[in-house]
Order: structure tokens, then sequence, then C-alpha cells
């Protein structure tokens, strides 16, 4: 009975044993076949690279009796130190720091802006601007914003500068981008006089459509020019639709002004009979004089009356 037994463990043990070194065969083979489907889809520098790296031999490195003692793989099992010093690790990423070059290397986004003409040492100047290109993925954030800069006629030669001025762009809904234009094309402005004033005013398509609006408004209406005059006017300095209008508001109050003046003792100097403006007959006033010297000084030397007389007919207008 106990012969039997010893057969049976024998036998046992012997297609335990054969089982495994087949089984441990056909794994290997349906490895090579895989690794070899794979490398075709691969460039042919990384194919090259992949044959030069050796593969263990399992025929030659393990008997069929070895299988049985082999021990599980454990992530904390130590390994030699030949194997050790081969190992390349990955510089981690800067924790902090203070210029936007100590990230290039690590960030896809950065090289391919800089590749682009971006210059990345004015935009590291404003710390939320190098936070939110850190942020971005190139292919979903801002591939498509390239693509529609492109459209609205930027050329590629002039996308550094421009996103190197209006990085912020990036944070912009790309669907309200394209309303913006289409707002401006609604206005009658051609393909080309927006991309005039968009390369000139990187900050233009920033803008709401509300606010585009009441920009245009208020220069037609502050100018009394008409809607084609409004139009050519903004393509030439597109600018007036992105900057403060605090100063534009101050030079025209200036200018309203000096024109009131000029009427006022225009009115006075017709009154005395001394409106004369040909320089090539006596007593002429210039224009400059006119315009610029003082009350008392005109009254004086151009109207030769006083400055009492001139404020009593300024009551009659």
């Amino acid at each position: 009975m106990s012969s039997d037994i010893c057969l049976l463990h024998r036998g046992f043990k012997t297609y335990r044993t054969s089982s495994l070194w087949n089984s441990s065969q056909a794994t290997n083979s349906n490895r090579q076949e895989n690794h070899s489907a794979q490398s075709a889809l691969l460039p042919s520098g990384i194919q090259q690279s992949q044959k030069t790296q050796k593969l263990p031999n399992l025929e030659s490195e393990l008997s069929p009796e070895g299988l049985d003692d082999l021990p599980p793989l454990s992530p904390l099992q130590p390994i030699p130190e030949e194997e050790a010093v081969q190992i390349i690790a990955g510089s981690p990423l800067p924790p902090l720091s203070f210029t936007l070059r100590d990230y290039v290397d690590h960030s896809e986004t950065l090289q391919k802006l800089v590749l682009l003409g971006v210059d990345l040492s004015k935009i590291e100047k404003h710390p939320d601007a190098a936070n939110l290109l850190l942020r971005l993925d190139f292919e979903k954030d801002i591939k498509q914003i390239l693509l529609f800069l492109k459209d609205v006629g930027i050329e590629d030669n002039e996308l550094g500068t421009f996103l190197t001025k209006n990085y912020a762009i990036f944070s912009e809904d790309l669907e309200n981008l394209k309303t913006r234009v289409a707002y401006l094309q609604s206005k009658n402005f051609t393909k080309a006089d927006i991309a005039q004033m968009v390369r000139n005013a990187p900050f233009l398509l920033n803008f709401s459509v509300e606010r585009l609006d009441n920009r245009l408004g208020f220069f037609q209406k502050e100018l009394e020019l008409s809607v084609k005059k409004t139009r050519d006017l903004v393509v030439r300095l597109p600018r007036l639709l992105t900057g403060s209008l605090e100063p534009v508001k101050e030079n025209m109050k200036v200018f309203n002004t000096k024109l009131f003046k000029v009427k006022e003792r225009h009115l006075f100097l017709t009154y005395l009979g001394r409106a004369q403006y040909d320089p090539a007959k006596p007593n002429y006033i210039s224009l400059d004089k006119l315009v610029s010297i003082p009350d008392k000084i005109f009254c004086e030397e151009i109207a030769k009356a006083s400055v009492q007389d001139f404020n009593k007919f300024l009551k009659t207008l």
C-alpha cells in the first residue's frame, strides 16, 4: 500500500512539473509574439532601443525541478547592487522656483510655447500667469486656442509675441471668443479688419460683447461720428476699445473747452470788427494767439479792449 502511494506521489509531481514547464513555454511564446507586434507600431529609434535590451532566458536559467522552489515576488525584495546602479530616476519638479526655466524640462506645454516664440521671462513676472501655464495641458487647453487665433488671422510668426502679451487668453472660453468675433463681423468689420485690430490690440477679444458694444457706442456718440467713420477709427486705433476711458474723457473735455473758448473770442473780435485772420493784411491775428494766450493778454493786445468789456459781451451770448 505504501509503495502505491509513493508511485502516485511521484506521478503527480512529474505531471505538475511537466504542466508548469509547458505553461511557462507557452507564456514565453505569447510574450515574444506580443512584443513583436507592439514593436512594429513604434518608431524605428524606439524599436532599436528595445532590441538592445536583454530579455531573461528561462530555459537556460531555470530548470523544471527549480520551478517548485521559486519564492513569491515581493515589492520589498532587495535587488543586487549591479542592478540598482542601472536604475535611472527622473529628476523631481522643483518644489519652489522664481523662474519658469526650472520647469521647462518637465512641462510639454512650456516646451511647445517656447518653440512658438513665447517669452517666458516676461510671463514669469506675473505669478498668477506662471501658475496658469503650469496647470494647462497643451492638447486639451492650448491647441484649440492656437487654431482659433490662426483662423482669426494671426500668423505663425506672430503667435509668440501675441501670447507673450496676452497669455490670459488661455483662460477664456473658446465659444465666448468665437461669439466676440461674430459680433464684430455683424458690425461689418471685415476679416482683415478684425485681424489687424487683434494684432494691434491683443486684449481686444478678452472683452465681452457688451463691453465692445458700449465702447463703440461711446466713441460714435461723443465724437459725433457716423457708423462708418467710427468703424474706420477703431480699425486704425483699436486700443481705444481696450484702454481706459478716463484719459479719453479728460482729453475730450479739454478739447471741447478749447473749441468753445475759440468761438467766444472769435465772436468778440467780430463784434469789435477786429476778426482779421489773413496774414497778408494788417492787424493779422494768428490762430495760435487766439487759442493759447490768457484772457487778459487777449483783451489788451489782440482785442484792444478791457477784460470787463469781454465779460459783459459773453453775458449777451
